[in-house]
């Protein structure tokens, strides 16, 4: 299965107890395929507004990694990233700092950062300048 990030959620007991009543009268298997299959719902009911950010913002849909070697040799040859993403950015666990400052210039992901803590902490802080 893909790579998935928990969430957490606050909801009050009345919405609560109807999701359970339709756990147990079979129309999900559990709370959290109601949840999966409701999130599911919300994006599908906004499809043309994510299609023009496929189409007009250039945005990458999916998954991006690299590794050190990766970022090193962009860095050996002068390049500097620019990341519109929507889901996953993924850096190796052996990127550093320094590394993921010489080698990217503008992140903006819409999903999720894996990394090393203090890269993943200096890309969100990235983020929030512009």
């Amino acid at each position: 299965m893909a790579d998935l990030e928990k969430i957490t959620i606050n909801l009050g007991p009345v919405d609560l107890g109807q999701i359970d009543l339709l756990v147990d009268q079979g129309f999900y298997s559990n709370r959290t395929d109601f949840i999966r299959i409701a999130i599911r719902n919300q994006i599908d009911s906004h499809s043309h507004e994510i299609n023009q950010y496929k189409q007009e913002k250039f945005f990458v849909f999916g998954v991006a990694q690299f590794s050190r070697s990766e970022l090193e040799d962009l860095k050996s040859v002068g390049k500097r990233l620019n990341v519109k993403l929507v889901g996953a950015l993924i850096l190796s666990n052996d990127v550093t700092l320094e590394l993921a400052k010489e080698t990217f210039e503008n992140v903006k992901v819409f999903g999720m950062i894996r990394g090393p803590e203090p890269v993943k902490n200096w890309l969100r802080e990235l983020q929030q300048e512009k």
